[in-house]
């Protein structure tokens, strides 16, 4: 399904809208059980984010996040597929290097679809998900391929405009003042381009669209690569930037009313705005409040000392 919008983002790009591709991890092995229980022991804890999602009548999203815990990788995985938990493990090219240089390779075959985009940077996560698992409405601040290994899911993918990405919104979250989600209202759903994926087959879409996800009653699993190129660098550079100027009380120029040269300098001066640490991140600070346990409501239990 697909709506009739043509121009899916204002920001230049080689993807103009979403799009499948095949892949062939599902039948290198990496989505069994047996393969996800032996991750899940060794993973390291501090790159896990468990999240919860809770929705109230009109869409809008609340989170609640959680922390590792102690049950072994078996009993996790169980706590994931009857619950409705999304869990991410980050930094899979660290995590799990063996599905990441099968993943690599296979990102390879997906980029040549598109001349012109060439990664600077590739970093990845692996998503597993509970049957009724939904993640809002939100962007990414890289390029995105999707690898879909197991389960069915819905990909509501959003044009990247200023009515449905504002851009001091996308300041926020560039500059970890807040997480990826979204201001969303229902109307939203007119413009959306929805695509069902199925395992084995995997989904880009245009850099910084906004996009939610729905699971289709089927416990998930997928691999969601990060990439960055030169112009998406400078331009989450001068978002940065914008984001410093505009604590201070500035009225900054949008992004996209900048040519390449006005969009590298705010990038250099991104550079050095980290480096002096003028504007912390908020993100740190999230408390966890619960850990994953099998068999309570939402595979979500106590959190323990």
């Amino acid at each position: 399904m697909k709506s009739n919008i043509q121009t899916r983002t204002r920001y230049a790009g080689p993807i103009a809208e979403a799009a499948v591709h095949p892949h062939s991890l599902v039948d290198q092995g990496f989505a069994s059980d047996e393969a996800l229980a032996a991750v899940l022991d060794r993973y390291p804890a501090e790159l896990f984010d468990i999240n919860l999602y809770d929705y109230d009548d009109e869409g809008q999203v609340s989170l609640r996040t959680g922390a590792r815990g102690k049950l072994d990788g078996a009993e996790l995985l169980a706590a994931i597929q009857q619950g409705r938990l999304w869990v991410n493990l980050r930094s899979v090219e660290t995590g799990w290097p063996e599905l990441w240089a099968a993943a690599m390779a296979e990102y390879g075959k997906v980029q040549a679809a598109y001349p012109g985009l060439r990664a600077v940077k590739n970093a990845g996560q692996l998503i597993l998900s509970s049957p009724k698992a939904r993640v809002p409405y939100h962007f990414d601040a890289a390029g995105v391929v999707l690898f879909h290994l197991r389960g069915r899911k819905r990909i509501f993918v959003y044009p990247g405009d200023e009515a449905h990405l504002a851009e001091i919104d996308m300041e926020q979250v560039v500059s970890r003042q807040t997480t990826e989600e979204l201001p969303y209202v229902r109307a939203f759903e007119a413009d959306a381009q929805v695509m069902d994926l199925e395992p084995g087959q995997a989904l880009t879409w245009p850099i910084y669209a906004p996009h939610r996800v729905e699971n289709l009653d089927r416990f998930c699993v997928s691999l969601s690569m990060d990439f960055q190129t030169w112009p998406s660098r400078f331009r989450n550079g001068a978002l940065f930037t914008n984001a410093v100027l505009r604590s201070r009380g500035g009225r900054p120029r949008m992004t996209d009313r900048m040519a390449t040269p006005e969009l590298a300098a705010r990038w250099a001066a991104s550079l050095a705005l980290k480096r002096a640490g003028v504007l912390k991140s908020r993100l740190s600070a999230f408390e966890r409040d619960f850990e994953p346990e099998v068999g309570v409501e939402d595979g979500a239990g106590a959190l323990r000392a």
